[in-house]
């Protein structure tokens, strides 16, 4: 179906289903089990972006703005960008090596229940075979339909299947092209357009409103995901915040929420800052936490990287340590993880990244017990560390200490988790008193945990082999 036509599709499926174009309707929506009871997915930042390997995914965005060290390390590594310009990386993006089943069977050995590959990134180029615009990885680069590969890979390893759209920030993504000597020419307006002018203030959600024509070309770009692959979890970037977007936000869910009701499949759609009202999508954090409990499930996207989504040379990797200590204290908040990784241009996975994922995989073996279907306790956690509030506050944190404590709870079972080594073997969950009536305790190797129960809580002596397990620690109290 060409733009048209799937608008008037649209229209038919939105008619037709019990949701309606409205957040009222919108409201009616329930988040599915498989969703609350995941708790951890794995993101795929993976394009042409990855080729240079340099600086950031923003690289398509900053090779055309002049002064920034993507533009200057452009013309020394390619030449000038009239001559070489970002399309011309995409013959480079070859994937020659890209094994969907290979990657399926390493997600599964991290112990990730839902897997998100970004299906457009702000570059405009599409992973995945698409009848909207010839600049996709079916027609062009790798010549293979990435996400139609990964999502039968992902089903098939029992995980859920989800997609990313960045298309909205496409508008104003490679403005640049207009700044500078560029290989931009009409003929080049289906990929590097509409490139309008960068918004100066993206706080400020009524300015550099997108046209008519660049929505109705997002939504169908969205359905037409949503039709082809059927993900369970459709995730979107900040600009659609912007509110020229709001009737096509209310569009876009009343159609995918009446497409999960026709084909039985539980859905959900991740926001960010109020795009969504509450209630009628998942809440997500960009590369941060909340500071407390919340009643609605939530998430936070955050990579393994520090300073880039996608693939480049010199990543500054995190400790597999604070990112389990993160895991622990989102899930005890009624959060999930969405833990971004970066192949490289070939399709390979980074033996760094690979060695991340195994080591919360084989964490999660042994403790996902605390993780996997749980739901919050009455007090997400006790401890002095204070974890920042709100979006980019990842690595603003202070190091967790053997006082810090996070709770999860399954039926009548209490998981406290320590988040870090307490002294002398000994703990003190201040928060759990002896009308709980918790009478034994043990870690999840089995080994028995002595508890001695007071009104200043519930003293736990941790056995000697608590020491040679990783952090964070965990122990499940019984009645």
């Amino acid at each position: 179906m060409n733009k048209i036509e799937w608008l008037n599709h649209i229209e038919q499926v939105i008619a037709q289903g019990p949701y309606k174009a409205s957040m009222f309707s919108l409201k009616q929506y329930t988040i599915p089990d498989w969703y609350q009871n995941g708790k951890f997915g794995i993101f795929i930042h993976w394009g042409p972006y990855c080729v240079p390997a340099f600086g950031n995914e923003w690289y398509p965005r900053n090779m055309y703005q002049p002064g920034s060290k993507e533009f200057e390390h452009h013309i020394a590594t390619y030449g000038p960008q009239k001559k070489f310009g970002y399309k011309d990386f995409i013959p480079m993006f070859k994937a020659e090596k890209f094994d969907a089943e290979e990657w399926a069977q390493l997600f599964e050995e991290a112990g990730a229940r839902f897997v998100v590959p970004v299906a457009e990134h702000h570059d405009g180029f599409q992973m995945y075979k698409s009848e909207l615009s010839r600049w996709n990885a079916y027609e062009m680069g790798p010549h293979r339909d990435i996400c139609g590969e990964l999502s039968q890979a992902v089903r098939g390893h029992g995980m859920v299947f989800g997609a990313s759209s960045h298309r909205a920030e496409h508008f104003w993504f490679m403005d640049g092209v207009h700044l500078c000597e560029s290989d931009y020419t009409p003929d080049l307006e289906d990929f590097y357009g509409p490139a309008m002018p960068h918004p100066e203030d993206h706080s400020n959600y009524t300015v550099g409103c997108p046209t008519a024509d660049h929505m109705d070309d997002w939504l169908a770009r969205t359905c037409e995901i949503v039709d082809k692959y059927r993900p369970q979890l459709v995730w979107f970037d900040w600009w659609i915040n912007n509110l020229a977007f709001r009737p096509y936000l209310e569009k876009f869910a009343a159609y995918y929420y009446n497409r999960g009701v026709e084909w039985n499949m539980g859905v959900a759609i991740n926001y960010k800052y109020h795009a969504y009202d509450e209630g009628c999508a998942v809440f997500d954090v960009e590369r941060g936490q909340l500071s407390n409990g919340r009643s609605l499930l939530w998430q936070n996207d955050t990579s393994v990287s520090k300073n880039s989504w996608g693939y480049i040379e010199g990543q500054d990797y995190k400790k597999p340590l604070d990112i389990l200590c993160d895991l622990a204290d989102i899930v005890s908040k009624n959060g999930a993880l969405l833990l971004n990784i970066g192949p490289r241009a070939d399709g390979t996975i980074p033996e760094p990244e690979q060695r991340i994922l195994r080591e919360i995989g084989a964490w999660l073996k042994l403790n996902g017990e605390a993780i996997y279907e749980t739901r919050p306790w009455r007090a997400f956690g006790e401890g002095p560390t204070q974890v920042p509030d709100g979006a980019f506050t990842d690595t603003d944190r202070d190091a967790f200490t053997g006082a810090d404590i996070r709770y999860t709870c399954r039926g009548e079972a209490l998981y406290a988790i320590l988040l870090g080594r307490p002294e002398e073997d000994r703990a003190l969950l201040t928060l759990v008193k002896p009308q709980d009536g918790f009478a034994r305790a043990h870690l999840m190797n089995g080994a028995e945990v002595s508890l001695n129960p007071s009104e200043d809580g519930l003293a736990l002596q941790l056995p000697a082999c608590a020491r040679d397990l990783q952090l964070p620690l965990v122990i499940k109290l019984e009645k």
